[in-house]
């Protein structure tokens, strides 16, 4: 796999360039968001590693642009801002998955393989699991081509497991993402959303999407 990192601070682009290459992967390193974007747009990577702060072009920018100009590939951001809307703005910008600054390089790693399995279809605007859909442009959820109507926090977490469907979402990774950092882990609000959207999606179908993986968390599979 041919891997870009755009990263303009030369102590984490240097650590992911040489974690990543002990792993055997083609990378490539440049520090400014003008020349990754010109370079991401040349086609000849399978995974773009992307900062959001970059002299001369913001990454949220050359996201932008990517997308705009039709490349699919997976992009993974890197980002210091913690707060769950910029999170989410560049999740709708079109980013695949972020990891936030400071990070595990276990982590990075663990996400990059996960982009790495996943078809290059789901880079397309609408999810699919069997017959649910989630139109991320309109926002439409449908199920058998009914549509559902769902609340916003229904809506980003319904989101975010579709977006990695297959795969099981801790609670926690749930919560940072719809209700960011600073929400009470404690709290049962993520089993409150899942038990509403379980009677929207699956209530009325013989075949289950939503599926709890005890000790875990959740996952949207066939």
């Amino acid at each position: 796999m041919k891997i870009l990192v755009i990263e303009d601070d030369p102590t984490v682009g240097q650590f992911v360039k040489r974690g990543l290459e002990e792993q055997r992967w083609g990378v490539d390193l440049v520090a400014d968001g003008e020349a990754g974007e010109r370079l991401a747009g040349s086609g000849a990577y399978d995974l773009i590693i992307l900062d959001m702060r970059l002299p001369g072009r913001s990454g949220l920018d050359v996201l932008n642009g990517l997308r705009g100009r039709g490349f699919e590939r997976p992009v993974l951001v890197l980002t210091a801002q913690d707060a769950v809307d910029a999170k989410v703005a560049t999740l709708r910008a079109g980013a695949d998955d972020y990891v936030t600054k400071p990070f595990a390089f276990e982590e990075l790693l663990a996400r990059v393989e996960a982009l790495a399995r996943r078809p290059r279809a789901l880079a397309s605007p609408l999810l699919r699991t069997a017959d649910l859909e989630l139109d991320q442009a309109t926002r439409e959820v449908r199920r058998s081509g009914e549509r559902i109507e769902l609340t916003p926090k229904e809506y980003a977490v319904l989101e975010y497991l579709m977006r990695h469907a297959g795969r099981v979402m801790s609670r926690t990774l749930i919560t940072e993402y719809a209700w960011g950092y600073h929400f009470d882990p404690g709290t049962n609000i993520v089993d409150v959303v899942i038990n509403h959207l379980r009677k929207k999606v699956d209530a009325r179908h013989e075949q289950k999407l939503i599926h709890t993986v005890r000790g875990v968390g959740y996952v949207v599979k066939a």
